[in-house]
């Protein structure tokens, strides 16, 4: 009688787990057809985006000469230069713990010269190329691998600077929308209210997120691993890391605009994180065109060729540089690294 309970027993779990696979591949294969039937909209609103900036910014250029264009870019003082200079550093210098807190989570050691090295030179170049998880990614890779990191600990530590990025983004524009709502209304063309509303809701995103990972693990899933999420004290110093960048970032820019622009820091920098946004969104590397228009038609009180030639020198000192800087850098590493390797196969 045992065994016969025994064998309907087991019958009936087995009954149940191929009914539950089953469910779970049908609900995988409803999944994977939504997926794939409105995956164009995400790629639609982005070419959509980006020729409505190319027309924005082909309309606020129909006025530009070459000769504005270059007494604005001459206009630059060396001082302005050098402060912008100053600002591009200490944002990449914070630039650099975003890696630091990841591997700090994942409770990896990595000297911090190797982790700058990562840091730096993967958003140098992938700034610049566009790709974050291709270019960034791979030079990532060929530094954190030297080191005995997986790919999946690459892979994760990627996921985890991203949230110091958001988190800093978030806290950035909730603010500077709530302080400087009135003067935003003008410039943006919406409502005190309107933002902010949405000031609030970026602020009380980003306490929520606080507090729903303080209360205990939590985790995500992404292709088949599971990654632990910072808990509250690591995400705080996130957050504090993001802003530093953000408003580093945005000061770069600031010392360059036109002596006529009169706006505070705080309002700029809210202008300076939706145009970043609008960037990320497009998927255009850096951004370009679709940043720009923004920025334009923000500061359209403004002669324009002046405001142009600031943009094009903020490419320059944030993206270029900082680009050439870092292909400098990893070719020194990878000829120090091969030098060590002969050395060591040389010794007896």
């Amino acid at each position: 009688m045992n065994f016969v309970e025994k064998r309907k027993d087991r019958a009936e779990t087995e009954a149940v787990d191929a009914s539950q696979v089953d469910a779970d591949g049908k609900a995988g294969a409803k999944a994977g057809f939504f997926k794939r039937r409105y995956a164009w909209i995400g790629t639609a609103a982005s070419i959509l985006l980006l020729v409505a900036s190319a027309v924005v910014l082909w309309k606020l250029s129909e006025e530009i000469t070459w000769d504005k264009l270059s007494g604005a870019l001459t206009a630059v003082t060396g001082t302005q230069l050098s402060v912008a200079f100053g600002f591009v550093a200490i944002s990449y210098f914070f630039l650099t713990f975003y890696d630091a807190l990841a591997l700090k989570q994942l409770k990896l050691k990595v000297p911090y010269r190797i982790t700058a090295l990562a840091s730096f030179t993967s958003y140098a170049v992938s700034f610049t190329l566009g790709f974050p998880l291709l270019t960034a990614g791979t030079i990532r890779y060929w530094v954190y691998s030297s080191r005995g990191l997986s790919t999946a600990k690459i892979a994760a530590l990627t996921v985890i600077a991203g949230f110091t990025f958001w988190l800093g983004m978030g806290v950035v524009l909730g603010l500077s929308l709530i302080v400087e709502a009135g003067q935003l209304a003008g410039l943006a063309f919406t409502s005190i209210r309107v933002n902010q509303g949405v000031g609030v809701a970026a602020l009380f995103s980003v306490v929520g997120y606080l507090i729903w990972v303080s209360i205990k693990r939590r985790y995500i899933t992404v292709k088949h691993w599971r990654l632990e999420l910072p808990g509250a004290t690591v995400s705080f110093t996130q957050m504090l890391v993001g802003i530093g960048d953000v408003c580093a970032a945005a000061a770069v820019l600031y010392v360059l605009m036109p002596s006529e622009m009169t706006l505070g820091f705080s309002t700029f920098v809210a202008i300076y994180v939706l145009a970043a946004m609008l960037g990320i969104a497009s998927n255009v590397p850096g951004g370009a065109g679709v940043f720009e228009a923004t920025i334009m038609l923000a500061m359209s009180s403004l002669p324009r060729g002046e405001v142009l030639g600031s943009l094009l020198l903020f490419r320059v000192c944030y993206y270029l540089v900082p680009f050439a800087v870092a292909l400098a850098m990893l070719g020194v590493y990878e000829v120090a690294k091969r030098l060590r390797r002969r050395r060591a196969a040389n010794d007896p």
